[in-house]
């Protein structure tokens, strides 16, 4: 566990537990992973499982509606994570001198669109 005084400034993209709650954690591109979920991801990978290999997306498995609404905030709060590190990027792009239409380009969206979702200018 992180040092208690230590601030949060992300979490497990996976269990959404913040980094004062793990060890480690790992950031990407858009994203981060814990400790506990990548020893998790390993064993995972390192398995041989002797039947089909499962459906990777959440939402092919049987499911309960209870199931399905208790995963909504968790996706929101991944989403929420990974929109304010795209916001985060685009801001230190604006810092090197990109323009709105390199960005938007980069983005496949128009230089408007691109200055309409993340420009704080009024």
């Amino acid at each position: 566990m992180a040092n208690a005084k230590e601030r949060v400034v992300a979490s497990c993209s996976f269990c959404l537990k913040p980094n004062d709650h793990v060890e480690k954690l790992v950031a990407g591109p858009g994203g981060h992973i814990c400790d506990q979920c990548g020893d998790l991801g390993k064993r995972i990978i390192d398995s041989n499982p002797t039947r089909r290999p499962p459906r990777l997306a959440p939402w092919e498995h049987d499911v309960t509606l209870d199931d399905a609404l208790a995963s909504l905030p968790r996706m929101a709060a991944a989403g929420a994570q990974v929109e304010s590190n795209l916001a985060q990027w685009v801001h230190k792009a604006r810092e090197l001198g990109a323009t709105w239409a390199v960005i938007g380009e980069s983005l496949g969206m128009t230089r408007q669109s691109a200055w309409e979702r993340f420009s704080t200018e009024s």
